[in-house]
């Protein structure tokens, strides 16, 4: 019923691009922050980058900023994930996640999606 949906992700070479999707269904994500994570295989989960519930504020892992930009349509229901120049330490699984409260209150991530592979390799 609630639901969270990433795509876009693939394989693309080293300085390639690709733009995530994250749809959200059965609710409203208005109120909600929105955060994209990813986990490699051996490492732990790390937080990518976060939008509040206006847009009107980012956050962005050194790693990826100037890279990646993170952008919401609300009434699209959407959230989206911009990813320039990648690396291929950006190959990961990528999930977008849904939080009550502030983009570094982790425990108010309820809601979360399947996760889109992205692989950058030449």
């Amino acid at each position: 019923q609630l639901q969270l949906v990433e795509s876009g992700g693939g394989l693309v070479q080293p300085g390639g691009s690709l733009r995530l999707s994250c749809a959200a269904s059965g609710f409203t994500p208005d109120y909600y922050v929105i955060a994209w994570f990813r986990q490699a295989p051996g490492k732990e989960r790390e937080g990518v980058s976060c939008i509040s519930s206006s847009g009107g504020s980012t956050n962005y892992l050194d790693s990826v900023k100037g890279r990646f930009t993170i952008s919401r349509d609300n009434a699209k229901n959407t959230v989206y994930l911009q990813m320039n120049s990648l690396k291929p330490e950006d190959t990961a699984i990528y999930y977008c996640a849904a939080g009550l409260f502030s983009c570094s209150s982790l425990s108010g991530y309820v809601y979360w999606g399947q996760g889109t592979q992205v692989t950058v390799s030449s």
